[in-house]
């Protein structure tokens, strides 16, 4: 329990520095955030060093595959999404760029879906359902301190 109270504020302190006054993050801090999130993950999931082994690269290769699938596809939608650029598409293009946004997220959802297969062989059923609930606890932890952090208008 105090393993966990001290992942939480170093989580705190550390990622209170992460975030530019632009919002925009750096390479130096996302690898900041993702070393917290990583230590912040073995502590909820409580993993043996044996589980560690087998669980971190079936979870990294997750995470660079869901990174690549959001960095190729997504980017591409939301940059074409802003108010100007969705009153100038046609019926026909918007269609299109909904079909393309659906694929991707059928894409990112099958991603989970062979991360939580492949895990069933390197972990206990109960800790993928706390993996699930860490990366929740993670990022809204996360998301805080960014607004704690951000100026107010």
């Amino acid at each position: 329990m105090i393993h966990k109270k001290i992942m939480l504020v170093m989580l705190m302190i550390l990622s209170a520095n992460a975030f530019s006054q632009n919002g925009k993050m750096s390479k130096e801090n996302r690898d900041q955030i993702k070393s917290l999130k990583i230590a912040f993950i073995t502590s909820e999931l409580s993993l043996t060093s044996e589980e560690a082994t087998k669980f971190w690269p079936i979870y990294n290769a997750f995470e660079d595959k869901q990174q690549d699938i959001r960095k190729q596809k997504m980017k591409g939608y939301i940059d074409r999404m802003d108010d100007a650029s969705l009153d100038k598409l046609t019926e026909k293009e918007a269609s299109t760029l909904l079909t393309q946004m659906e694929s991707t997220e059928d894409e990112l959802y099958q991603a989970k879906k062979k991360l939580i297969s492949s895990l069933k062989g390197a972990i206990p059923p109960v800790k993928i359902l706390k993996l699930k609930k860490a990366e929740e606890d993670f990022n809204r932890k996360l998301l805080q301190q960014y607004r704690d952090k951000r100026p107010r208008p």
